[in-house]
């Protein structure tokens, strides 16, 4: 859920920052909440419908849980339409604590694994594995920041010539551009049936987009929050979050089976909403 959930939500994270740096708050929030509603509609969606998820129980009893906590803290700090600082801080607290329970199971787990491993293997692998880890991980993270100044750019050039919202631009072309990694890695799990991992990684990236992406760049610059993402874009993305609950809980009733209806649910969704946005935009 956070391996795979924080490394596609990269692009999320320094696209918001560098927005927030730059004061464009509308641009940095469209990010983060269109891309959880992309995950949910589009990324899921077309997922099942490529190849039907199967959904477990512990997916569904576990990181729910903490899924709806962290939407409804959102919420709840919206509410006063405006993001402060110290708010920005508590998301990241709340991440620091998710992030330690889920390293702390993490070892435990590795602790089995490599409990089948002789010692001298275990560090032959490490130093194989280490120096060419870091050397990709420092290359990615160059071509993610000079990528994200070049989406920021655009999209703030964007905005002035068709004369729309930086908010709409975030919640469209920036949350749908920001979003290919966990689409191409959902449809890579589930075609190899690692089901799990492609809810988790859908799941995961959400709690990091609201966590992480939100609390950097409202600890970096406070947010006055714009009307229509408390009338419209939050309650969308609760309204998704809780009909992906439903669907999982109707597959788990199924076999556990997530088939292509449900996908073709969450992509209808994803085509009302963008329609939505339009309208919004054009009125």
């Amino acid at each position: 859920m956070f391996i795979i959930g924080v490394g596609t939500s990269a692009p999320e994270m320094v696209v918001s920052v560098l927005s927030a740096m730059e004061g464009s708050s509308g641009l940095a929030l469209g990010n983060a909440y269109g891309s959880n509603v992309v995950n949910i509609t589009l990324v899921l969606g077309l997922t099942a419908v490529i190849s039907p998820l199967f959904i477990q129980p512990t997916v569904v009893k576990k990181d729910f849980i903490w899924l709806f906590a962290i939407t409804a803290l959102a919420l709840w700090q919206l509410w006063d339409k405006q993001l402060s600082r110290f708010e920005g801080f508590i998301l990241l607290f709340v991440l620091f604590v998710l992030l330690t329970q889920q390293f702390i199971e993490a070892r435990k787990s590795a602790k089995d694994s490599a409990a089948a491993l002789a010692e001298e293997e275990l560090s032959q692998l490490q130093e194989i594995k280490i120096p060419l880890a870091l050397a990709k991980l420092t290359g990615g993270l160059i071509a993610l920041i000079i990528s994200s100044r070049l989406i920021v750019w655009g999209a703030v050039e964007l905005a002035q010539l068709w004369g729309l919202s930086e908010l709409i631009i975030g919640l469209t072309i920036v949350a749908i551009g920001t979003s290919l990694p966990e689409l191409v890695s959902s449809v890579m799990a589930a075609r190899r049936g690692e089901h799990e991992m492609a809810l988790g990684n859908v799941i995961g990236s959400n709690i990091f987009n609201t966590l992480a992406v939100v609390g950097l760049a409202s600890a970096i610059s406070p947010f006055n929050i714009a009307p229509e993402i408390l009338r419209r874009d939050i309650f969308v993305m609760v309204a998704l979050t809780v009909l992906l609950f439903v669907l999982c809980l109707w597959a788990l009733r199924n076999g556990g089976r997530m088939g292509r209806s449900a996908g073709a649910i969450l992509t209808a969704s994803f085509i009302v909403y963008t329609l939505w946005l339009l309208h919004d935009a054009l009125t």
